[in-house]
């Protein structure tokens, strides 16, 4: 079977030669546009590698990166970006990052490093493996449980609709990263932002309540213009 490499990049160009450069060498290869497009197609399917952008619109490469780890998502990660200086290489491999290529960048010397991470990957026990979807997740106090659909802070368990808790469970598994109303809306609703996009403003409010009353902290965040993102206190 061919090695499965995802392509982050919101550069059609680059991310179209790419992907047929690594076609040319035998990967099967999937490509997104940005970071939320990466991180949908990386929760349906696994790879054995991954390429990603830094500089990309809504969540970014160092993001993406990020949100990975913390899931416990171990699948190789070359990040790619336009700053090459010695603080933005230290930013993405504190991020979780495998390597770091500077744009412009030579297809020959890309293709070298993947195939460095892929053989690193296959010396190391339980590489390019995550956690269960259904792993606990954790901010400060509050517990998430996605197998039993389940939530506490501290010992006092939240009652929660079936969309409260898909909410809540959306926001902490991205902790830290600001998720827009589309993306909300998309990943509760299943469909696109539409006339009744105040349902998620609605059900933002009925978990800010819910925690409040259990004695949480605001974890909740409202980026004005934007979105929402859950941060610890």
């Amino acid at each position: 079977m061919p090695n499965r490499v995802l392509i982050a990049d919101d550069d059609r160009a680059i991310r179209e030669s790419l992907a047929r450069a690594l076609e040319l060498e035998g990967y099967s290869v999937v490509t997104a546009a940005d970071g939320v497009e990466a991180l949908t197609r990386l929760r349906r399917d696994s790879f054995d590698a991954l390429v990603v952008d830094v500089m990309m619109p809504h969540i970014d490469g160092l993001a993406v990166c990020r949100v990975l780890r913390a899931d416990g998502d171990r699948t190789p990660m070359l990040l790619l970006t336009a700053r090459g200086g010695t603080p933005d290489r230290v930013a993405g491999l504190d991020a979780g990052a495998d390597d770091y290529l500077a744009k412009p960048f030579s297809v020959r010397e890309l293709l070298a490093r993947l195939r460095a991470l892929l053989r690193r990957a296959e010396l190391t026990p339980g590489a390019g493996e995550r956690n269960e979807a259904g792993a606990p997740l954790r901010i400060a106090s509050l517990r998430v449980d996605p197998a039993a659909r389940r939530a506490w802070w501290a010992d006092e368990e939240l009652r929660l609709s079936k969309t409260e808790f898909d909410l809540l469970e959306l926001l902490v598994r991205n902790e830290g990263i600001v998720l827009d109303h589309a993306t909300v809306y998309r990943r509760i609703w299943g469909q696109e932002l539409g006339t009744d996009a105040k349902n998620v403003a609605g059900y933002v409010g009925y978990l800010r309540r819910k925690l409040s009353d259990a004695g949480a902290p605001d974890l909740i965040r409202t980026v004005r213009g934007v979105g929402y993102a859950a941060r610890r206190p």
